[in-house]
């Protein structure tokens, strides 16, 4: 019998009722009385692990995810890349890999709060600390303060990112706990308060008052970086004294639970230093400790990824470092998604206090080795440059910045003539240290050398007049934590040869991603068999894997430097001879079964008597191989002092 219409309005208010009801008693809230946090009522303390969807591919999110819950974690906190997902103004990318919601899904899934760190800075060792570069073709814009223009650009971003996470704040019925407003302002030296009650005045407005906000800062950082009206936390590692950090804390938080938002489990790794490492003894330790206290903790980081193509960051301290392609950190969970020993230290501490879930974790995955396998020359860079750089080069009397041209990542080819013959060898140089942040110097076409950021000024040059110099020009990673400034790449000054300014510059934007998946597999560049030299050059070769696929690791042994593509994948830069990284994670989703792989590799200096690569069953991220080097300045590796754990 058919329901009257009175009826099925009844029944429709009280199934609203029901579902209001609900979403009512869902909420995440700070118990100052007692020091903690209520989930729904409930005293809650959260046991989390830092994630970045952005350093894993897709199609692994679940099977980290799953190992983090099977760990004993009841969350995981991530960041939100802002240049990742609005690469020009206005336009908006949330496809594939950078699809969050996809993200946040699959958290719920693995049964994982999510505490999220949106930013708008989120440093992260992520080029630029996850703004976009394109802010900086405003060469005037003082990022990460109260300018008109950068505030302009972020209420714009988060008037489309927030709306987004919205329906899955947790009174929502979604799975966001809580969300942090900035990151560390504390450790930047603009200090500027109304920047912070802007962002946070941006964030209620468009998430509403219930959601739980949240500020993280070093112990040096809470009194720039902390706001009122917004809970603050701390970070720290587990050789910091925990008893007069959490007291400091209690300076600026009197009541409510300690958070430790940021509790090091490794450290990450600048090319030319040592591999880090942290005792998994003294890391399982001190979680113990925390938790004990009662506190909430997050470890920074559970599994640390990988810093695919050019998305590496770089730090400041006294130096440019710039940050390896690996990001295993050391972490409990591998750069290739396994369980350490580590792992299972943490996870004894943590069945302690709280119900681990049933069932083992999963083994390690499959690897496997192939190799050695020959590389052949397919030309020098400057051979290319009609398909690097079709549209042709941008003119100009003095060099323009990467930015300037809107070349965000990458490389660009600056190109001048010589105006006089010079016989006797002359310092080729770029005052106030100009180079942003590699220059490989070629005088018609032979390779000169090679001029870096901090570490080497100059290269003594001959030429005829009318001699071509052209200078590769590659961008390092700008800088993602350490300095107020903004980080311009390219020739940040006009280069002089003995005391002249070079003038009439050709700027070639190379599009070096666009040639590698497109032109190269179509093989529309086919030149006779030139002959191997110095400088940039492209090698290539193509392979099968005849038994079943696995998880791989690259290893260039005897190569200087330089990009790899897989199958038209950017997997990163390599740094052999620096080290300390010597080999990169290659997933197995990125090789093909049953048909013909292709490798591309741009080598950007000089190449091994036998141009051999191999694929290695496990990966070597500990040899520095620095010491040899001859242009790289030996004082500046032996005087670096111990990083400071403060800086994500």
């Amino acid at each position: 019998m058919l329901l009257d219409r009175p009826s099925l309005r009844l029944r429709l208010v009280m199934l609203l009722w029901l579902l209001l009801t609900q979403a009512e008693a869902r909420s995440f809230v700070v118990d100052r009385e007692h020091d903690r946090f209520l989930l729904n009522g409930i005293p809650f303390r959260y046991v989390s692990g830092s994630l970045h969807y952005f350093r894993v591919p897709r199609v692994l999110w679940a099977d980290r995810l799953l190992k983090m819950h099977l760990s004993g974690l009841n969350a995981v906190q991530f960041y939100v890349p802002w240049n990742y997902h609005e690469p020009e103004p206005g336009v908006y990318n949330f496809n594939g890999s950078r699809d969050l919601i996809a993200f946040l899904n699959e958290a719920a899934r693995a049964n994982l709060l999510v505490i999220l760190r949106p930013g708008p800075y989120i440093c992260a060792e992520w080029e630029m600390g996850g703004l976009p570069s394109w802010l900086l073709r405003k060469p005037n814009i003082h990022l990460r303060t109260s300018d008109p223009a950068f505030l302009a650009a972020v209420d714009s971003w988060f008037k489309v990112l927030l709306p987004k996470i919205y329906p899955f704040l947790y009174h929502n019925g979604g799975n966001i706990i809580s969300i942090q407003v900035e990151n560390e302002y504390g450790s930047y030296k603009a200090c500027d308060f109304k920047y912070m009650r802007h962002l946070a005045g941006l964030f209620r407005a468009l998430l509403g008052d219930r959601i739980l906000l949240f500020t993280t800062d070093g112990p040096q950082g809470l009194k720039c970086g902390s706001l009122q009206g917004l809970y603050t936390t701390i970070d720290f590692g587990p050789a910091d004294n925990m008893t007069k950090i959490f007291s400091l804390l209690r300076n600026y938080e009197p009541h409510g639970p300690l958070v430790n938002s940021e509790y090091y489990t490794g450290w990450l790794d600048y090319w030319g230093q040592n591999h880090s490492t942290r005792s998994s003894v003294s890391i399982a330790q001190g979680l113990e400790k925390m938790l004990k206290l009662g506190a909430s903790v997050n470890m920074y980081m559970f599994h640390g990824g990988t810093n695919f193509g050019y998305w590496n960051g770089a730090d400041e301290k006294g130096h440019f470092l710039p940050i390896t392609t690996s990001y295993d950190y050391d972490a409990p969970i591998s750069e290739a998604g396994d369980p350490t020993p580590k792992l299972f230290a943490l996870r004894n501490v943590i069945s302690k206090f709280q119900e681990i879930p049933l069932g083992p974790l999963p083994p390690p995955s499959p690897k496997m080795k192939l190799g050695p396998l020959t590389m052949n020359l397919d030309g020098n860079l400057l051979s290319f440059l009609d398909f690097l750089c079709p549209h042709g080069p941008i003119r100009s009397v003095l060099p323009l910045t990467f930015e300037a041209v809107k070349q965000d990542h990458g490389f660009m080819l600056y190109r001048t003539y010589l105006t006089y013959t010079i016989v006797e060898p002359t310092p080729f140089w770029v005052p106030n240290n100009g180079i942003h942040d590699r220059a490989y110097v070629m005088v018609d076409g032979v390779f000169k050398g090679v001029l870096e950021r901090n570490l080497k000024h100059e290269l003594y040059l001959t030429g005829k007049v009318g001699a071509q110099l052209d200078i590769l020009l590659e961008n390092m990673g700008r800088l993602s934590f350490g300095s107020n400034h903004s980080d311009f790449k390219g020739l940040l000054e006009p280069p002089l040869l003995g005391q002249t300014i070079l003038t009439e510059w050709m700027m070639f934007p190379l599009k070096i991603d666009k040639l590698v998946r497109w032109w190269f597999p179509l093989q529309l560049i086919k030149r006779a068999q030139p002959q191997a030299s110095s400088g940039p050059a492209f090698y290539s070769t193509t392979f099968s894997v005849l038994g079943k696929l696995g998880d791989t690791f690259l290893y260039l042994p005897g190569w200087t430097k330089g990009q790899i593509w897989i199958n038209g994948f950017n997997l990163g830069r390599y740094w052999t001879k620096r080290g300390p990284q010597q080999t990169l994670y290659v997933p197995r989703l990125l090789l093909f079964g049953r048909s013909t792989n292709k490798i591309t590799l741009l080598e950007l200096e000089s190449v091994p008597l036998e141009p051999i690569i191999e694929f290695l069953d496990k990966p070597i991220l500990n040899s520095t191989l620095h010491r040899g080097y001859n242009y790289f300045l030996s004082e500046t590796l032996s005087s670096y002092e111990p990083m400071e754990l403060s800086g994500h």
